[in-house]
């Protein structure tokens, strides 16, 4: 039986140089020529098969014949300022890996190093899936475009979680991650002079009376115990201070787990903007973006991956008992291939590793670098060689 843990740790220090030098190097969306460029070489280094395509995107294979499985790793970064005081730094100003993507990254590149060594072992194709864009619009749509999942039969990928300790893995039966839907309006009203208002109608006093209803959808329109967000981010509106606004533009988004709930609140997001505007005498134009959708754990990979690790003396297994609030874009794959997402845990205390996600002091404990490579190797390797 191969170590994987034994052999990952043997290649921490290359994991560490990975994820580091991505980290030092954030680039954002589809313009990663560094990052790609980087991955690339590791990949001819160590002889793997690869493709890279116009987004900057990298399909490579190691083991040969038609049973496949995935591995994804997005590796993009985000427009933060990287704040914290380390060598590793990001030289980009307003540029940061502030979401752990150079670690997945790190953990990708060294979970095919490993597994090319022992690809004569393997009873199929490992695929791996390097994979841009996850932050903005969703570059999982574009990898499958270009045939990432052609005769593949699961896909696993991780997250690192800055809320669970490093050597623990969180993992949730059923449903995962919310589906999320942006959206646009636009109230148009009637300019006038502030001293008159019964002269115009008021954009801004529609707006925030269409807020404020909203926001009784979650608050009184659906069950307590299901999940569901209305947040309104930005409000843009008015010319002067004593003028009556005629047009408001509010933009926002919303996040529901299932389907049922999603059409409901979106549904009636459109029933009560038009509503209200019209019972103020204005009027109201809606766009809703169709963004992430929800997905679950497939519950065979599910199962595996319990039976495979609530022993392990490496790693201690939890069950996360709420589904993310937050979208992910691998939502695209389980659309059309079973599909496993877990949570690896990254924090430590004694290390000052604490801070969130999408902020500027966010960091990783890198330990966890090698126990993840080490669980997707095992993940890939007993899906090929063990899964009916």
């Amino acid at each position: 039986m191969i170590d994987f843990f034994k052999e990952s740790k043997d290649i921490f220090s290359e994991l560490v140089y990975i994820r580091r030098t991505l980290h030092k190097n954030p680039e954002v969306d589809r313009n990663l020529n560094f990052t790609a460029s980087f991955v690339e070489d590791y990949l001819k280094k160590n002889s793997i098969e690869y493709k890279r395509f116009d987004n900057c995107g990298i399909i490579a294979e190691v083991g040969k014949g038609e049973n496949i499985v995935a591995l994804r790793a997005d590796m993009d970064a985000l427009e933060i300022e990287d704040l914290k005081d380390v060598e590793y730094k990001s030289l980009k100003k307003g540029y940061m890996h502030a979401c752990g993507h150079d670690a997945h990254t790190a953990i990708q590149v060294g979970a095919a190093i490993i597994l090319k060594k022992h690809e004569n072992k393997l009873k199929g194709r490992v695929r791996f899936i390097f994979q841009p864009a996850e932050e903005t619009d969703g570059g999982a749509k574009d990898m499958i475009n270009y045939g990432a999942l052609e005769g593949v039969r699961a896909i696993y990928a991780l997250h690192v979680d800055e809320k669970l300790h490093t050597g623990t893995i969180g993992i949730k039966k059923g449903m995962v991650a919310a589906a999320s839907n942006p959206f646009k309006i636009i109230v148009e009203g009637k300019g006038a002079h502030g001293a008159n208002p019964q002269d115009g109608i008021d954009s801004i006093y529609i707006a925030a009376k269409i807020i404020d209803n909203l926001q009784g959808i979650v608050s009184r329109e659906i069950s307590a115990t299901d999940s569901a967000v209305i947040t309104i981010g930005k409000i843009n509106g008015g010319t002067a201070p004593n003028a009556v606004a005629r047009q408001v533009e509010i933009e926002g988004i919303v996040r529901t787990i299932g389907e049922e709930l999603r059409i409901f609140i979106l549904d009636r997001i459109k029933e009560i903007v038009n509503a209200t505007a019209k019972m103020y005498r204005g009027y109201a134009y809606i766009d809703i973006v169709e963004s992430y959708p929800s997905f679950s754990n497939d519950n065979a990979l599910y199962e595996k991956f319990i039976k495979n690790f609530s022993n392990s003396g490496y790693i201690n297994l939890i069950e996360l008992e709420k589904a993310e609030m937050g979208v992910e874009d691998f939502s695209y794959y389980t659309k059309i291939v079973p599909g496993l997402y877990y949570r690896l845990g990254c924090r430590n205390e004694e290390k000052g590793i604490i801070n969130p996600a999408h902020g500027s002091y966010f960091d990783i404990d890198e330990e966890c670098l090698w126990i993840g490579t080490a669980v997707q190797c095992i993940n890939a390797f007993d899906f090929l060689n063990n899964h009916n």
